[in-house]
């Protein structure tokens, strides 16, 4: 059974809608553009911020068998976009059924910001 942890004083995890516009680009295409992200705060880790599903060109996306496992989170499933080439290999994930403490992401994805040719945030 894979070990499952909630956030706590020790490792605090916050998930708070941004109003920021964010626009990510790979090979000239705009694979997303929102401004209804959320951005999720995890220790002392850098701010991630996760795109409605709904914002991303998903006629781009190809989903990959790649998954990984954070205990305070779940389970997450990758996405390849292929006019990128090997850079944008497993470039997105997300967390289909994330744990109570970060639904928030639910319908989310996130983006490797070296994965992709740009992310802007204003």
């Amino acid at each position: 059974m894979k070990p499952r942890l909630h956030p706590g004083p020790n490792h605090p995890i916050t998930v708070t809608p941004s109003d920021q516009h964010i626009v990510v680009t790979v090979a000239g295409k705009v694979v997303a553009d929102t401004r209804n992200a959320v951005t999720l705060q995890e220790a002392s880790y850098p701010p991630v911020h996760y795109v409605p599903l709904t914002d991303v060109d998903q006629s781009l996306l190809e989903p990959t068998a790649t998954q990984s496992y954070c205990p305070y989170k779940g389970d997450a499933t990758y996405y390849t976009i292929p006019v990128g080439g090997e850079k944008a290999v497993d470039a997105i994930w997300e967390y289909k059924d994330p744990y109570d403490a970060v639904a928030g992401i639910k319908g989310h994805v996130a983006f490797y910001p070296n994965r992709v040719d740009s992310i802007e945030i204003d």
